[in-house]
């Protein structure tokens, strides 16, 4: 069902006629653009000090860094995987690597080795940028080259002539290749082409309603899709100042940061909402906009933000591989009224529909779906689309009213939506399964007992013949997944269990964990 008017198509036909053309320059398109003198970004730390930091600063700065990624090989199509909190350096890199046409792989800062190192072979990488709190992690792996960001690597900056010309990679051409995680098997790689501008511009634009007065601010971390597309990508894109905590999350310096820069427009993990509404410390704000997107919100969170945050919190609805499409718009030209548990209508340039039960996109009347395949996975691939290619399938199921607004009901796969973040159990097992205690797990999602992540992880383990179960044995278990793979992914309870449940052809029957 499509609510759009006549001005909001030609929008929509105007972000593809400037991003999805042959000689698309995603460098040019995101940065050099725009007034050089205009703020992009604001840089706040633990004190509440601050940078702001220019485009022109950003285009001379990166324009150096693409000449000394170039002197370190990198040429185009080259996926560079980038490890690097909320920092200046962080733009400057994506920027330098686009200008030399290569692809940007994100890292999650609070990976561990393991999960880095296999998106670093799942993208053929050979030089990795990183900041002096991460390259530890990269030391482990084999065959590839580490640039860190410090004083080093600023004299080569400063000594390097400026590149005279980006790469234009075009509309389809690639610039950023992230990874995400199913049931099973290794994370698919998501080719993100430069069109993609086009659909975070109209969310920044339309869902969002950053207004050019508007103090922006995405909490989400850029190691991630809504971070990345939605905190640097769309801002930029949008010519809108951005602001970027370069310390992590606590109640009290969000509320800080939101009174002393005066913030009017948040948008952050249902995490974030539940956290703030069970602190007596949010107290004299009074949002613009409020916009939450990772997992439904619960209705407690909607009713506490009317009045602790002076507005609504809308809820948004996608996936990596889409960013985001079905949302509660908050732009007055299409703004609806909120329903209650509904995640809202399919934001312009999409269509949407129901099909065998899962929220589906329609290929061919949506012009801002840019998500063709996952990279070299042909039959990941033809998972995700029906058989005919006219239809997207989420995999999450769901439910539209005769209004056109689309509820969600649960994920049609095992992933967990823990904290705003898509965790595939595969990926917590492989990692399981190499402690010498362990013979079989299975992971899932359960609800979090204390109503502030959505879900929790939980393992299921069979242990060893001889080996006794213990407290200890299960804090190991805990402290060996947030090492090897992620402090965000570790299993707030392991089970030991005589046997998992499993089909006669051997696949792991995790809904029963879930019900049991």
């Amino acid at each position: 069902m499509s609510t759009q008017t006549p001005s909001v198509e030609q929008n929509v036909a105007d972000w593809l006629a400037t991003y999805d053309t042959p000689d698309a320059d995603v460098a040019h398109l995101v940065c050099d653009r725009h007034d050089p003198t205009a703020v992009a970004f604001t840089y706040i730390d633990g004190d509440l000090g601050s940078e702001d930091v220019t485009y022109g600063q950003l285009t001379e700065r990166s324009r150096r860094l693409a000449t000394v990624l170039a002197d370190h090989g990198v040429r185009e199509g080259d996926r560079v995987p980038v490890l690097m909190s909320k920092r200046r350096e962080l733009v400057e890199t994506l920027l330098a690597i686009w200008r030399l046409g290569a692809v940007q792989v994100p890292l999650f800062t609070a990976f561990a080795t393991g999960a880095i190192e296999m998106r670093v072979e799942g993208s053929a990488a050979k030089l990795v940028v990183t900041e002096p709190t991460q390259s530890a992690k990269l030391d482990p792996i084999a065959g590839i080259e580490v640039l860190e960001v410090g004083d080093d690597l600023d004299a080569q900056i400063d000594a390097a002539s400026p590149v005279s010309e980006n790469v234009a990679i075009g509309g389809q051409g690639t610039m950023l290749q992230l990874f995400t995680s199913g049931t099973t098997g290794r994370p698919k790689g998501v080719p993100v082409p430069a069109r993609a501008l086009a659909a975070f511009h109209c969310y920044v634009h339309y869902t969002l309603d950053v207004a050019e007065d508007d103090v922006f601010w995405n909490a989400a971390d850029p190691g991630w899709a809504y971070g990345l597309y939605y905190g640097i990508l769309g801002p930029m894109v949008a010519g809108r100042r951005s602001l970027q905590l370069m310390t992590g999350f606590s109640v009290e310096s969000t509320v800080a940061v939101i009174k002393e820069f005066g913030v009017t427009n948040f948008a952050g993990a249902p995490t974030v909402y539940r956290t703030l509404s069970k602190s007596e410390l949010v107290t004299g704000i009074d949002l613009r906009r409020a916009s939450s997107a990772g997992e439904p919100l619960t209705p407690d969170v909607v009713s506490w933000a009317q009045t602790a945050l002076g507005t609504e919190v809308r809820d948004h609805y996608g996936q990596t591989e889409l960013g985001m499409v079905i949302n509660n718009n908050w732009h007055p030209d299409i703004a609806q009224p909120v329903r209650t548990g509904s995640m809202g209508q399919p934001m312009p340039g999409y269509s949407a529909g129901i099909v065998d039960g899962q929220i589906a996109i329609d290929v061919e009347n949506s012009p801002l779906l840019w998500f063709t395949g996952y990279h070299d996975a042909p039959e990941k691939t033809a998972e995700r689309f029906t058989t005919d290619g006219r239809w997207y399938l989420t995999a999450d199921t769901g439910k539209v009213d005769g209004d056109g607004f689309y509820y969600f009901t649960a994920r049609d796969d095992d992933v967990i939506l823990a904290a705003g973040y898509r965790i595939g159990p595969f990926d917590v097992e492989s990692v399981l399964i190499t402690h010498p205690a362990v013979v079989d797990v299975a992971v899932v999602g359960r609800p979090d007992p204390e109503g502030i992540r959505g879900e929790v992880v939980e393992a299921f383990v069979v242990l060893a013949t001889g080996v006794d179960e213990t407290d200890e044995l299960r804090r190991d278990m805990q402290t060996f997944v947030r090492d090897q793979y992620s402090k965000h992914a570790y299993p707030r309870t392991v089970h030991f269990v005589d046997s998992l449940p499993k089909t006669p052809s051997g696949k792991v029957q995790r809904y029963l964990l879930r019900e049991g």
